[in-house]
């Protein structure tokens, strides 16, 4: 593959195949999710989530943040929405836009948001529905639906926020819509790792790159089995599912592998998925 994919608002950096950098490139508008910004993005998760060589995947903003939420100022409607009336093609663009949260959560590859700046809005939603947060001191974050006459419920927030932060941290942010600083995100548990200012992105790359270290079938199953346990109802109905992974994962060889490398003080050389 190329070093990169070019799109119009998005682009995938392959210097390191392992690791792509998914960029959102409208750094003039602070990456306002525009529909077409949206379009691409959708695009450029749905392609990681069938690339063989990516592992795990950086997502990261141009400019001086990570996204300002929605475009405001208007701009082409979202697909499917032509010849529908008022109420047909605001509710498109807005399941356009939870189509992109949903590539985000759903790619296969386990997805590091590197934060600079704003995250605020649908910014916000973008960095909850990544699998990891890692955000440096001039980042901040706000559930400012509440500020233009809407919700806070709003693509992904009010299921994402409450898991990470608990109800109480979750019900201030969404009810006030403020501000939250990156070291109070932190104190919250909304971040992975907080960084000194200038240094997500390369910190979110090493952070990436940990996870590359390890086997396919193990990131693979471990994302989506931690997601699907989440809304386990029960302690059983997890431990089957952990159950049937972990059996089926002593067919790909790899703990095999795994244990030969380590006899031979070595690192294991991992079999495909």
């Amino acid at each position: 593959m190329s070093d990169s994919s070019p799109a119009t608002f998005v682009t995938i950096d392959r210097t390191d195949p392992t690791v792509p950098v998914v960029t959102l490139n409208r750094p003039d508008r602070r990456n306002a999710l525009s529909m077409e910004l949206v379009s691409d993005g959708i695009a450029a998760f749905r392609e990681l989530h069938r690339d063989r060589d990516a592992r795990a995947v950086v997502l990261v903003g141009a400019g001086e943040g990570f996204c300002a939420g929605a475009d405001l100022k208007g701009g082409s409607p979202a697909p499917d929405s032509e010849s529908r009336g008022p109420v047909g093609s605001v509710y498109r663009a807005q399941e356009h836009i939870v189509d992109f949260m949903m590539a985000v959560h759903e790619c296969d590859k386990p997805v590091v948001a590197a934060v600079h700046g704003a995250a605020v809005g649908g910014g916000l939603a973008l960095a909850l529905a990544s699998d990891l947060r890692v955000a440096d001191t001039t980042a901040y974050f706000g559930s400012v639906f509440i500020k233009v006459g809407l919700t806070s419920c709003d693509i992904g927030t009010s299921y994402f926020l409450p898991r990470l932060v608990g109800s109480g941290h979750a019900m201030d942010m969404m009810i006030t819509g403020r501000h939250v600083p990156a070291q109070e995100a932190d104190r919250m548990g909304m971040l992975n790792m907080l960084v000194p200012e200038g240094t997500h992105l390369d910190a979110a790359k090493d952070y990436a790159a940990q996870i590359a270290k390890n086997n396919e079938y193990g990131v693979w199953l471990t994302k989506r089995g931690l997601w699907a346990n989440i809304d386990a109802p029960s302690i059983r109905h997890a431990v089957e599912l952990e159950n049937r992974q972990q059996i089926l994962g002593t067919f790909t060889g790899n703990m095999t592998e795994a244990m030969r490398a380590f006899g031979e003080g070595r690192e294991p050389e991992w079999g495909p998925l």
